[in-house]
């Protein structure tokens, strides 16, 4: 439960823990907040190496890649890099990125699959949400590959197999570069 005031987060957190459910407070609203709409973006791109047949290796690269894309934006506008390493960030990730049950996992895997995706009103939270991410991380010039790409797919019509030699033609560089 993130919340600006502490009291508030704690409140809620004894309200609705119980022995099957365990809630836990935290203070950075920005990042969880981030944290929670990039993770569905995410979910999208695993989906679909996962519907391409890639395997769990290119998943788990993933993932941790978008764990760094994801730390970008959150820190570029003001969370903390902490709430990345959390439940807020890489525990909702990790289940939205590898469960069948994920609509935007579902998503992923079904345009990895070669299958249409309906990008209306009912379809997953991460087909609208990779527009703001699109237009949040272009306007503060913030590097997110793997969101892009899933927003070049998904609303600028271009061919997945063309979108993924873009992400591994991009220079090599070294993992802690920024």
């Amino acid at each position: 439960c993130a919340s600006e005031n502490l009291e508030v987060a704690t409140q809620v957190q004894e309200a609705l823990s119980t022995r099957h459910f365990r809630v836990y407070t935290a203070t950075d609203v920005i990042g969880a907040e981030l944290c929670g709409a990039i993770k569905n973006v995410l979910a999208i791109a695993s989906g679909a190496s996962d519907g391409l047949k890639f395997g769990a290796n290119a998943r788990a690269g993933l993932i941790t890649r978008g764990l760094a894309e994801m730390a970008r934006l959150v820190v570029k506008k003001g969370g903390r890099a902490s709430t990345i390493m959390g439940l807020a960030g890489v525990g909702d990730l990790v289940l939205t990125c590898t469960g069948t049950l994920s609509r935007n996992y579902t998503v992923g895997r079904q345009l990895g699959e070669g299958k249409g995706v309906d990008t209306g009103a009912a379809v997953a939270e991460g087909v609208k949400t990779s527009l703001a991410i699109h237009a949040l991380a272009e306007k503060l010039n913030v590097d997110m590959p793997l969101c892009e790409s899933v927003y070049q797919v998904l609303h600028k019509g271009v061919d997945i197999k063309k979108v993924l030699a873009a992400l591994q033609d991009r220079p090599l560089r070294s993992e802690e570069e920024h």
